[in-house]
């Protein structure tokens, strides 16, 4: 008889990929030749970072043949710009994007309804008549959860304690607020 495995693995990596490379709606831009996205490299345009991380190797995946440019700035306080992205159409004709304060959903959803074409709207028409979003906003990450301490009196984990910090320094900020 043989032997029942001890572990059985789950999922590969390349599996889970693969998995968020095909996931609906698939982003097939058929209408456009070209997409450049400016964003700032750090502290700031946080929709355009995410997605640039969540939908941009899907668009990539999925038209091969797309010239994507993205070009990341160093943006100092003094300067006010904001990010954009410049989307060049089969037809020679080029349309600007304002990203500023959009999350990556709402970018995406611009993007697909200039160059979607007709598999996109059928998408849309589908969402809509479920009464569902056309597409799924991203959900913030669940936080970790607070650490159990013991409790020694009855010799079983206590529920977790938010413990409170007291400032020597309260003029000062960081770890410098709370050394002696």
């Amino acid at each position: 008889m043989p032997r029942k495995p001890k572990f059985i693995p789950g999922p590969s990596r390349l599996s889970k990929i693969l998995e968020e490379l095909n996931k609906e709606p698939k982003p097939y831009l058929n209408g456009l030749k070209s997409l450049k996205l400016t964003y700032a490299y750090r502290n700031d345009h946080f929709g355009a970072k995410h997605f640039v991380k969540a939908d941009l190797p899907r668009i990539r995946y999925l038209n091969p043949n797309l010239a994507i440019e993205v070009v990341k700035k160093l943006k100092t306080k003094e300067e006010d710009w904001n990010p954009e992205l410049v989307l060049e159409l089969r037809d020679g004709s080029k349309q600007t994007l304002d990203l500023d304060q959009k999350w990556s959903s709402t970018i995406f959803q611009e993007l697909m309804d200039i160059g979607g074409g007709t598999n996109w709207q059928r998408w849309k028409r589908e969402r809509i008549a479920a009464g569902l979003p056309i597409v799924d906003v991203p959900l913030p990450k669940k936080a970790a959860p607070k650490e159990k301490i013991w409790d020694s009196s009855n010799k079983k984990r206590a529920e977790p304690v938010e413990e409170e910090l007291v400032f020597l320094n309260p003029g000062k900020t960081g770890a410098a607020a709370i050394l002696p």
